[in-house]
């Protein structure tokens, strides 16, 4: 099942868990609430997956590719990592399926407290549209993802404060909506 904590306030590598002492866990109906999504999937299948497919055609998630975030696979390695860790809004969904390797997902509550996900094989999450969030690496260096999008592809990312956007805009309603 999915680790999720509310971080601490260290300016340490980000590739370390920031996990607070007493820890300060986040449930699965917490990030609901936030509209995160995340289902368990057997990643050693990921190629024929009912359970995939399935959420693929009712989520309409028509469009995949696998990405290795390391070194050695990755061209503009540190570039791109830094890129993946300034804070940022998509104005489409984000969706990831973790095939090997781990990293984290950090969110923003309602509070604009940060809430980080361990994400491991076989977690795949859905960020909504409009969440600032960020991603880094754990201290293995290595993750394999499967990407996914409705329709083409859109890899813009705006850093923050991003909040003009249409998609912020309704992401902001949506909260109010469900506190």
């Amino acid at each position: 099942m999915v680790q999720a904590w509310y971080m601490d306030e260290s300016a340490d590598d980000p590739r370390l868990p920031h996990r607070p002492e007493p820890d300060r866990a986040v449930g699965l109906e917490q990030l609901r609430g936030l509209g995160v999504l995340y289902w368990k999937l057997d990643a050693d299948k990921y190629e024929n997956d009912p359970e995939l497919e399935k959420i693929r055609r009712e989520r309409n998630y028509s469009w995949m590719d696998i990405i290795t975030i390391c070194k050695d696979k990755l061209p503009n390695y540190e570039e791109k990592i830094q890129l993946f860790y300034q804070e940022h809004l998509h104005l489409d969904e984000e969706i990831r399926y973790v095939l090997e390797g781990s990293g984290y997902f950090d969110v923003r509550d309602r509070e604009d407290r940060w809430i980080r996900i361990f994400m491991e094989k076989g977690d795949m999450i859905t960020l909504p549209a409009g969440i600032y969030h960020r991603f880094t690496l754990d201290e293995k260096n290595y993750v394999k993802a499967m990407r996914l999008f409705v329709g083409e592809p859109v890899w813009t990312a705006y850093n923050r404060p991003a909040d003009h956007f249409p998609a912020r805009e309704q992401y902001v309603r949506f909260l109010a909506q469900t506190a």
